[in-house]
């Protein structure tokens, strides 16, 4: 049997499935596994569905998380976790070094999750909870009837329509769901990054620690990272803007590795786009929700999006869980899932988006200049935050426009 698909019958099922069910939820990533366990555990029937055969492949992110929020949802296993960091490098244009630490690991990366097991770990939590799981399974057609949603659906090559009160669109940055509930998620030129992560091995870097190298020279509109994966492995990834690069996001990567890690080899690779769009309006709509990276609940300006995936599914979960206990799935009702995620991360999906349309402005001696005044300063907390407020607090005249985000 592949991934998690799962065989299932009771008297809801026509050829060995359920037809009925309260939640759809599109997509077992973060967002879409944590929606699932959740509504399920809240005695909801609920559906996961998972285009690919096997779940958690392939993986589309550097895989780094917060230790913090990790933890607000499952505990951490060492069967999924890579590495546990401590500290953090920002290196300059002109190699001049910011060194973030944490006593208790990172706000922003404390643990590099191994995205495979972690994935499947996830979805397991969601099956375990009630939820049916189905891989190699696509949703195909959407249409409201009778105020519900009959959503088609084609798994292991046939075709059958599922009637949901609730579908929770987690399907990623091309997503069919909000497409077919239009929701507006168009991205802009400077709103999504152009990324290529290859995994290596054989090069020398401090396993508790994460890199980032910023700068035009390096990653116009973006950066180059580096995430430990054990002692011998890492993934070393790039993300650029593509109005700001003249090159494509290998060329520039292929480049740095040239320079920097020149006996490296290259294990795995990875592309893709992150949308760094910031909070969006609305992530609904009549019997539609958005999680993740559908909703462009990924960070702006360091392109994570795991705990916010797994925030966003989790708000979902509840506000749909609401909504059929008040028979209403309307646009109106399901706003208080807008609510709670902007509660919970959109003021900082705002504010990091300000910060990046900032930095993006931003040439080369300047983030040198910017660098060098904090080179050396202990900056105990490893968070974006702290490190603007420590910049404001050398250049206030720089960053004075961003003060109401920082200060």
């Amino acid at each position: 049997m592949s991934g998690l698909c799962q065989n299932l019958s009771n008297e809801r099922f026509r050829g060995g499935r359920m037809t009925d069910y309260d939640v759809v939820v599109v997509g077992a990533g973060p967002a879409g596994s944590i929606a699932a366990k959740t509504a399920a555990e809240k005695g909801l029937d609920v559906l996961l569905i998972e285009k690919r055969q096997e779940i958690g492949v392939p993986v589309r992110c550097a895989e780094g998380v917060s230790r913090e929020g990790l933890e607000k949802f499952v505990n951490p296993d060492s069967k999924w976790i890579a590495s546990e960091i401590e500290n953090a490098e920002i290196i300059s244009p002109s190699n001049h070094k910011v060194v973030l630490s944490a006593e208790n690991a990172g706000n922003e990366v404390g643990y590099v999750l191994e995205r495979k097991i972690f994935d499947r770990h996830l979805a397991r939590l969601a099956s375990k909870a009630g939820a049916d799981v189905l891989t190699k399974t696509s949703a195909v057609s959407f249409k409201r009837e009778n105020g519900t949603v009959k959503l088609g659906i084609r798994s292991m090559g046939e075709f059958s329509e599922i009637t949901a009160k609730i579908v929770i669109g987690a399907d990623g940055v091309e997503s069919r769901v909000a497409k077919w509930a239009g929701i507006d998620t168009t991205l802009k030129l400077n709103e999504i990054e152009s990324c290529v992560q290859y995994l290596m091995t054989n090069i020398d870097f401090d396993d508790d620690t994460t890199y980032f190298w910023v700068g035009r020279k390096y990653a116009p509109g973006g950066y180059i990272w580096l995430f430990p994966k054990g002692k011998d492995a890492a993934n070393v990834g790039i993300g650029v803007m593509p109005s700001l690069a003249e090159k494509s996001a290998k060329w520039y990567l292929d480049r740095f590795i040239e320079e920097h890690f020149p006996d490296g080899e290259i294990v795995e690779v990875v592309v893709g786009g992150v949308p760094v769009k910031g909070a969006i309006d609305t992530a609904v709509a009549d019997n539609v929700m958005l999680a993740g990276d559908a909703a462009r609940h990924t960070d702006p300006i360091t392109g994570g999006g795991i705990i916010n995936a797994m925030s966003a599914g989790h708000h979902a979960a509840i506000a749909a869980y609401e909504a059929i206990e008040a028979n209403d799935y309307s646009k109106e009702f399901l706003r208080k899932y807008d609510e709670k995620w902007k509660l919970d991360f959109g003021e900082s999906l705002v504010r990091n988006k300000k910060l990046q349309e900032k930095m993006m402005r931003l040439d080369d001696p300047t983030l040198d200049r910017l660098a060098e005044s904090l080179e050396g300063m202990p900056i105990e907390e490893m968070s974006v935050r702290r490190l603007a407020f420590e910049l404001f607090k050398k250049h206030p005249r720089l960053l004075w426009d961003l003060r109401e985000f920082i200060v």
